[in-house]
């Protein structure tokens, strides 16, 4: 589609073919402490660059930085930041106002959210004009409306318009968000983890709308992620954060096939592959906030080549022989004393064991919708069973009917051999405590104004008539369990971090000592190298208490590592189930080959255990 001529076709002549120029940006907290700082990076019309770390890395903050915004109590504080030809930092705040959405757009995580419940599609599209381009005529407007919803593979008839954001899926409202950012035709567009929690065949198709129209409009992008993976699948080149500064740097292929710093690499180990079956490493102890950040390399604590140069004197960013790439660290290229990983030969065989959990033709859904259609299947004594799917295809619906927060139309599950209610308040308190529930989201599932200690004994007491006292040293047995101090039972849940949150959700889930865990999407919007933590937790806890564990979720790459079967569902059907190794490597059902084509993937061979 041609650019209309417009204030921003003028600001795109004007500028050069780098729409993104950032030197030296330092963004810092009122007491002068610095969120990141010494970062410097370009971006060419047409390209995307991709920034990786974990939570706190400072990707973000430089991703906000582009928009001119800093969050509440920062500022950016030095540097240049230039889009287009014009310094967000200098601009003054009219200027920036009217660059944002027209010149530089952004693209959100969580895109219902994002956008406004209360206005129709055809509204929140249209107000842009009404910002923006007042003086476009109607004819106009709804033409290159109609052009972005095609683009991004959307209807665009009358009836789609007038939908409500709740009306639609999550794909469908992340593509709306992507469809308004390219709207205007901005010179840059900022991408923030645009994909995190959704299932791999609409996460497939995102990446591939930004990819095409990134290059077709000659777009520059920034895509933030915490993903390596998936970065891999999109960008041209990619910068590694780490404490709030670029560690490393280069193209893509570069980086990942070899890396020169050791961060880079063990953020790898952490990624599962649905190639192999793979043990997953996290990476040791924690990124440290802005205010702990102490002399010398900021990654030092945390890194298996650390010396003592390393806590004295912070690594420069410096380029490496090939001119394209760059470091920040005093042991570059000497990633080859890591360890590399192989793929593990413990591959599981079918042993037999008794089922603690039955399903046999179960037919669930909600207000007269079947959801799930005759769906059996089996999980033993001491086994994880993974459950996957699309957005869509049951698999919530499955866990929430097996737990009892969702009546089924009919069907059986069976308890060792118990037959339980549909509702959970129809259960025996012995069958409730029997079957726990980990959900996604470890905030929303805790009471704000309750400390994890409450919730833990609250639990304790439900089920078992014991002392206070015994109570809280269950529950502090239960935190230690999932590697949690005892610091954490008077904090409340907005003190954690996610993955000290989801780590306390499996210390509630396990208090009871349930015989079947179940883990809703409990890794989908984590970090990769906390992912594996929990994951390994997961693991341990498992063996440790001998617990049946149903493992609900779309990635296919995490089920290679965790799993013994895995039940693939497809509208509300199980298409194919069996050993994870065998359904993996050898799909029968053409639903289970589409999800495994579009599983993203590192193709490269790193080192990546941080713990020989």
């Amino acid at each position: 589609m041609s650019r209309p001529t417009n204030e921003a076709t003028e600001d795109l002549m004007a500028s050069s073919s780098r729409p993104v120029q950032v030197e030296d940006l330092r963004v810092e907290l009122s007491d002068l402490v610095d969120i990141v700082d010494h970062v410097s990076l370009s971006v060419a019309a047409g390209q995307v660059l991709g920034i990786v770390g974990e939570s706190g890395s400072g990707k973000t903050t430089v991703a906000s930085a582009l928009l001119g915004y800093a969050r509440r109590g920062a500022r950016i504080a030095s540097g240049a930041v230039e889009v287009a030809g014009v310094d967000m930092r200098t601009a003054g705040p009219r200027v920036v106002q009217s660059r944002r959405g027209r010149v530089v757009a952004f693209v959100p995580q969580d895109p219902g959210t994002a956008l406004n419940p209360s206005r129709r599609i055809r509204a929140q599209l249209g107000e842009l004009f009404g910002v923006h381009e007042p003086s476009c005529e109607p004819d106009e407007r709804n033409a290159r409306i109609e052009s972005a919803l095609n683009e991004v593979r959307l209807p665009a008839d009358a009836e789609f318009l007038a939908r409500f954001p709740h009306q639609l899926s999550g794909g469908q409202q992340q593509r709306i968000c992507i469809a308004m950012a390219f709207l205007l035709n901005p010179a840059v567009i900022v991408f923030d983890e645009p994909t995190t929690g959704l299932d791999v065949t609409t996460q497939a198709a995102i990446l591939d709308i930004i990819r095409r129209l990134c290059r077709s409009r000659d777009v520059a992008a920034v895509y933030i992620s915490h993903d390596l993976a998936v970065v891999s699948e999109i960008s041209d080149r990619v910068a590694v954060m780490y404490a709030g500064r670029i560690v490393e740097s280069g193209s893509t292929a570069r980086l990942l096939s070899a890396p020169d710093h050791p961060y880079t690499a063990l953020l790898a180990g952490a990624i599962p592959d649905v190639r192999y079956r793979k043990v997953l490493q996290p990476i040791p102890g924690q990124a440290p906030t802005p205010a702990e950040r102490l002399t010398g390399c900021p990654f030092a604590p945390r890194c298996p080549l650390a010396i003592e140069r390393c806590t004295a004197v912070e690594p420069p960013l410096v380029s490496q022989a090939s001119e394209t790439q760059e470091v920040a660290c005093h042991r570059a290229g000497e990633i080859s004393s890591l360890p590399r990983h192989s793929p593990t030969d413990a591959s599981l065989e079918s042993e037999s064991r008794s089922s603690v959990l039955v399903v046999a033709n179960l037919v669930a859904g909600y207000q007269g919708t079947r959801v799930l259609h005759d769906v059996s299947l089996a999980i033993d004594e001491g086994e994880c069973v993974a459950i996957v799917g699309e957005s869509g295809s049951g698999k919530t619906t499955l866990a929430r009917n097996l737990v009892g927060l969702n009546a089924p139309m009919s069907g059986t599950i069976h308890l060792r051999g118990e037959s339980l209610r549909a509702s959970a308040r129809e259960r025996t308190a012995g069958q409730r405590k029997a079957i726990q529930y980990v959900f996604q989201n470890p905030y929303a599932s805790f009471n704000p104004r309750s400390t994890i200690a409450t919730s833990l004994t609250t639990v304790i007491r439900h089920f078992d008539r014991c002392s206070r006292a015994e109570a809280d040293e269950r529950a502090a047995a239960a935190l230690h369990a999932v590697n949690l101090p005892n610091r954490f039972m008077s904090a409340y849940p907005d003190q954690l971090s996610g993955g000290e949150r989801q780590r306390a959700a499996v210390a509630r889930a396990i208090v009871c000592d349930p015989d079947v865990l179940i883990c809703d999407e409990v890794t989908s919007a984590l970090d990769v190298s906390v992912q594996a933590a929990i994951v390994r937790l997961l693991a341990d806890v498992q063996r440790a208490r001998g617990l049946s564990v149903l493992f609900v979720t779309h990635d296919l790459a995490l089920v290679r590592s965790i799993a013994d079967r895995v039940v693939v569902l497809s509208d509300g059907r199980v298409v194919e189930q069996g050993l994870v190794d065998q359904v993996l490597e050898t799909p029968k059902h053409a639903y289970t080959q589409q999800l495994l084509s579009q599983t993203p993937r590192l193709n490269a061979d790193l080192p990546v255990d941080a713990n020989p």
